[in-house]
């Protein structure tokens, strides 16, 4: 049985949405990485993420966790014929700010960023929220389609599909930004419903 974990003393919780790496408690307990068993190794499908909380306690279902992670990789590593990585991990991270999931922010924010290198305007949806005007057509036009998905599926409509075609993207691109922000509306609330963001010990105290 999975004992509940409802006492976090002392953690040190992100009072901001940040680009910065950030760290991930359980409510509920993940399995023990050195009891986890061939077929969550398998489901894990990266081994690294052995390591990580979250992803040992979605263990506690393989099947479900193998499809979620096959998934979250194709819409966000397989480019072939549709919109760069940058704009997928726009759409992810506006999604995530809408939701108030400071963690999938965090690392979408920062992939984001990586991926494009344009940090103010990923920072500046991060401060500002996500009706900031952040001086693209296209990114605008992600972010408001990817807002409209999180605010529920029936307020993304022809308008937010016209925005986007008018910023230039095509119908594969479209439907890169749609998965990208669909897959997110249910991993933060997923996430949102397991456990909460820490700040890691490194970055405590910073000035």
């Amino acid at each position: 049985m999975t004992a509940l974990i409802t006492d976090h003393q002392d953690l040190a919780r992100p009072e901001a949405f940040t680009a910065q790496g950030l760290g991930w408690v359980p409510w509920l307990l993940p399995v023990a990485e050195d009891e986890l068993t061939d077929l969550q190794r398998d489901a894990l499908i990266e081994p690294a993420r052995a390591k990580m909380p979250y992803f040992r306690l979605l263990a506690r279902d393989p099947e479900a966790l193998r499809a979620r992670t096959l998934t979250d990789l194709d819409i966000f590593f397989n480019t072939t014929g549709g919109i760069g990585r940058a704009e997928r991990e726009l759409a992810a991270a506006a999604t995530s700010r809408r939701n108030g999931c400071v963690f999938c922010a965090s690392v979408h924010a920062a992939a984001a960023i990586r991926e494009s290198g344009r940090e103010r305007e990923v920072q500046q949806l991060l401060d500002e929220g996500v009706d900031t005007d952040l001086g693209d057509p296209t990114w605008n036009a992600v972010v408001a389609a990817s807002v409209a998905l999180a605010e529920t599926p029936l307020s993304f409509g022809q308008g937010d599909i016209a925005a986007l075609r008018g910023a230039g993207l095509g119908d594969a691109e479209i439907v890169d930004v749609v998965n990208g922000a669909a897959f997110f509306n249910w991993a933060n609330r997923l996430m949102l419903s397991l456990g909460e963001p820490e700040v890691p010990s490194r970055q405590r105290g910073a000035a």
